[in-house]
């Protein structure tokens, strides 16, 4: 069953992709010989090529992830998020689209304004330690990507439980006040539209 969707997750990501895209990810493919990639004109081939040397696989994605981000497709990633939902998750544990869209905008609100102190916001939103550890190594360098990484830790969490509201709470607890008000600004100008 996880096997399935990950091809159709993968095959979701090719039909998105532009023809610069598939050109900057051979590019970045340097594993791959020469040969092989100049036979490559859809993101799908590349991505068999990618499974067949085991860099990507139903339980590991991270290669993908980097790549999307690096020819800028970072939007791309979503598709990735749910297929990881889903796998995860399964039907009852898929959340709520109207809550996963105010989650979205939070988001990005928190990436841009919270810093430094994501650990403790972490903290706060019930990641172990070693969760905490882990994001803080595998994104050393970016802070803004462990923003992210750290709130796809907790949906995966909280499955179809994840709350906007447990965000605001958390960076209220943090004194990160107007970041939380700033996030219930662009809440309420969602819900106007």
């Amino acid at each position: 069953m996880e096997k399935s969707g990950f091809r159709a997750m993968l095959l979701a990501i090719s039909d998105k992709l532009t023809e610069d895209n598939l050109t900057s990810l051979k590019f970045l493919c340097t594993d791959i010989g020469k040969k092989r990639l100049e036979k490559i004109n859809k993101g799908i081939d590349l991505f068999e090529c990618l499974i067949e040397k085991t860099a990507i696989g139903p339980d590991n994605t991270e290669l993908l992830r980097e790549l999307l981000i690096q020819i800028g497709q970072r939007v791309l990633l979503e598709i990735i998020d749910d297929y990881e939902r889903g796998a995860t998750g399964g039907p009852a544990g898929v959340l709520d689209a109207k809550e996963r869209e105010k989650i979205n905008i939070a988001t990005e609100v928190i990436v841009e304004h919270l810093g430094r102190k994501w650990l403790q916001f972490g903290r706060k939103l019930g990641l172990k330690h070693t969760q905490l550890e882990g994001i803080q190594e595998k994104h050393s360098r970016d802070l803004e990507e462990q923003v992210r990484e750290l709130i796809r830790q907790w949906m995966k969490m909280k499955k179809e439980n994840a709350r906007v509201e447990d965000l605001i709470k958390a960076l209220r607890d943090c004194k990160q006040n107007l970041t939380a008000d700033l996030v219930e600004k662009n809440l309420k100008d969602l819900d106007a539209h």
